[in-house]
C-alpha cells in the first residue's frame, strides 16, 4: 500500500480514466479514424502511467524535508520506503515509459514523437529537483504536463491517422481533446497554488521560494482567486457557445462543474487553516473527475 501511495495511484487512475474515455467515448463512437488498436493504445496508457508514476516518486524523494513538516504522518520515502528503493523505482519506471514511447513512435511512423516522452521524463525531474522551489514556474510546468497526459492521445492516435480526406474531422476531434487538456491545465494550476499556500510552513523551512512565500499568503490567495475565474469563464463560454441546445448537458456542466468551481472560489477567501485548503483542493479534484466524466455525454451532444 505504501508503494501505491508513493506513485499516487489515485491520480494515475484518473489519467487512465481520462485517456480511456478520450479513446472510447470521444473517438470510437463517432468512427474517427485512429492510429492505435486496443493493444497499442494500452501501451500508450502504460507509458504515460510509468512516466507520471516516476514523476511522483522523484517528487517525493525531493520532498522529504518539507513532508517532515507538512505531512509527518504521511512520510513515505525515508519512512516506509528507503531512498535507494525509491530511486531504483524512479529509474525503472522512466526506462519503461521511454522505451514504450520509442516503440509507439515507430509503430505509428512518427519517430520524432519519441522526443515527447524524453521531454516529459526530463521535465518531471527538473520540476522536482529545481522548478518546484520557484515562483509559479514549477506550477505551470507540472500543470502543462497534466494537460499533455490527455493531449498525448490525440497526438498518437488522431494526428497519425490524418489524411486530406478526413482532415477536418480529425482536427475537430483533436481540438476537442485540446480543450479538455487546457481545462485540466487550469484546474491543476489552481490545485498547485492552493497546495503551495497549504504547505507554506514546510516549504519555507526547506528554503523554497513558492508564490505564498515570496508574496505572502493573502496575496497568493488573491492570485488563486483571479486564476479561479479562468476555468469558470471558459466552461460558461463553452456551454453557451456549443451546448446551448442540450439541456441535460447544460445541467451537468452547471451543477457538477461550474457550481463547485464557484464554491471553491468563494472558499479561497475564507481559508485560514490547513484543512480549509485541503477541502478546496478536494473540490478541484472532484471538478477534474466530473470534467473527465463529461466525455460520456458526447453521444448526446454530437448526435
Amino acid at each position: 500500500m505504501h508503494l501505491l501511495n508513493l506513485i499516487r495511484y489515485k491520480n494515475l487512475l484518473l489519467i487512465i480514466l481520462a485517456q480511456v474515455l478520450i479513446k472510447y467515448a470521444l473517438l470510437e463512437p463517432f468512427a474517427v479514424l485512429t492510429a492505435l488498436d486496443g493493444f497499442h493504445f494500452s501501451l500508450l496508457v502504460l507509458a504515460t502511467l510509468c512516466l507520471a508514476a516516476a514523476g511522483n516518486v522523484i517528487n517525493d524523494i525531493y520532498d522529504v524535508d518539507t513532508d517532515r513538516v507538512n505531512r509527518p504522518n504521511k512520510l513515505i520515502v525515508g519512512g516506509h520506503i528507503s531512498e535507494k528503493i525509491a530511486y531504483n523505482l524512479f529509474f525503472a519506471l522512466n526506462i519503461i515509459g521511454v522505451v514504450l514511447g520509442f516503440y509507439l513512435s515507430n509503430h505509428i511512423g512518427k519517430p520524432p514523437f519519441f522526443s515527447i516522452f524524453v521531454l516529459i521524463s526530463v521535465s518531471l525531474y527538473v520540476y522536482a529537483s529545481f522548478l518546484k522551489r520557484t515562483i509559479l514556474f514549477g506550477n505551470l510546468l507540472i500543470s502543462a504536463l497534466v494537460g499533455i497526459s490527455l493531449l498525448i492521445v490525440g497526438i498518437f492516435d488522431v494526428i497519425p491517422a490524418m489524411f486530406p480526406q478526413n482532415r477536418q474531422t480529425q482536427i475537430t476531434f483533436f481540438n476537442l481533446i485540446f480543450d479538455y487538456a487546457v481545462f485540466a491545465f487550469m484546474i491543476n494550476l489552481l490545485r498547485e497554488i492552493i497546495k503551495d499556500i497549504e504547505d507554506v510552513d514546510g516549504d519555507y523551512k526547506a528554503g523554497m521560494n513558492t508564490l505564498p512565500i515570496a508574496l505572502g499568503r493573502e496575496r497568493a490567495k488573491k492570485i488563486a482567486f483571479a486564476v479561479s475565474m479562468l476555468p469558470i469563464a471558459a466552461v460558461i463560454y463553452y456551454v453557451v457557445t456549443y451546448l446551448y441546445h442540450q439541456q441535460l448537458v447544460i445541467a451537468y456542466f452547471l451543477i457538477l462543474i461550474v457550481a463547485p468551481l464557484i464554491y471553491a472560489t468563494i472558499k479561497i477567501f475564507g481559508a485560514k487553516q490547513k484543512q480549509h485548503y485541503q477541502h478546496i483542493s478536494l473540490i478541484y479534484k472532484l471538478v477534474m473527475l466530473f470534467g473527465v466524466l463529461s466525455m460520456l455525454l458526447y453521444p448526446f451532444v454530437l448526435k
